[in-house]
């Protein structure tokens, strides 16, 4: 990474520590960067879970449980605070998941060690691959001009592959494409559909992040046949809410 780059990631969440007074657990990397397919003017999203003074939790008001900064040239910084950030973790939700697993840390304090453990008694099988077929179909809504996006060919292409993963090793999905494509494919024969995508991702690497080409017909019927699997498929039932462990994790953070 560049070290113009790092200093100005590092510089912005010193000052959110000091104008907020909070105390950020983790600050990540997210988006296609952490997942490994990022253009050459691709956006720096990174993404960042915090928590307040335990005084700030004892309060009639709510507090707002968002930190968002106005985004400036490529640089993308919002965070979570901790509350919201176990509330979505307790219905499995792919983004704080996937914040968990980044590749790319720019800091982490030791005790989230504690979220990363409660996320795998968290994760839910089911509900996490509904999530992601729905991300998978809405972004094939984008892919029906003569010229599209690459950038959504690899954002439905992903989260069926996520879905494929679960599906297999009922774990939660690594966060690098590349693995995901070689799980699900590299050993099926599958040639043509592979280069394809090795082709998809020399292209949007080289590229710039809104570059537009003709459509790939041999990923169009791949990604509808999976879609047509997948949305008659039944992934069955939900595990319940475990919010007394969510509870528990939170009083631990909190109590460093």
């Amino acid at each position: 990474m560049d070290n113009q780059i790092e200093r100005r990631i590092q510089s912005s969440l010193d000052d959110i520590i000091a104008q907020d007074n909070v105390r950020i657990l983790l600050a990540i990397e997210s988006g296609s960067r952490a997942w490994g397919f990022s253009s050459k003017d691709s956006d720096y999203d990174v993404r960042f879970i915090y928590s307040r003074p335990i005084d700030a939790y004892l309060r009639i008001s709510d507090m707002r449980d968002v930190i968002e900064l106005p985004i400036v040239d490529d640089l993308d910084i919002n965070g979570w605070d901790l509350k919201k950030s176990l509330r979505l973790l307790l219905i499995s939700n792919p983004p704080i998941l996937e914040w968990l697993s980044s590749p790319i840390i720019y800091r982490q304090d030791p005790i989230i060690e504690i979220l990363r453990d409660a996320a795998k008694d968290f994760f839910d099988p089911v509900s996490t691959s509904y999530h992601y077929l729905s991300m998978a179909v809405k972004n094939h809504k984008h892919l029906q001009a003569d010229l599209v996006s690459r950038k959504k060919y690899l954002y439905v292409l992903r989260p069926l592959f996520c879905i494929e993963w679960i599906m297999n090793n009922h774990t939660i999905p690594p966060m690098l494409f590349t693995k995901l494509v070689e799980s699900s494919l590299c050993n099926s024969g599958d040639v043509v559909v592979v280069n394809a995508i090795k082709q998809l991702l020399i292209d949007k690497k080289n590229g710039k992040e809104l570059d537009k080409q003709p459509r790939i017909s041999v990923l169009d019927t791949f990604i509808e046949k999976r879609l047509s699997e997948y949305r008659s498929r039944d992934f069955g039932k939900s595990k319940p809410h475990n919010i007394a462990l969510a509870d528990d994790v939170f009083l631990q953070v909190l109590r460093g």
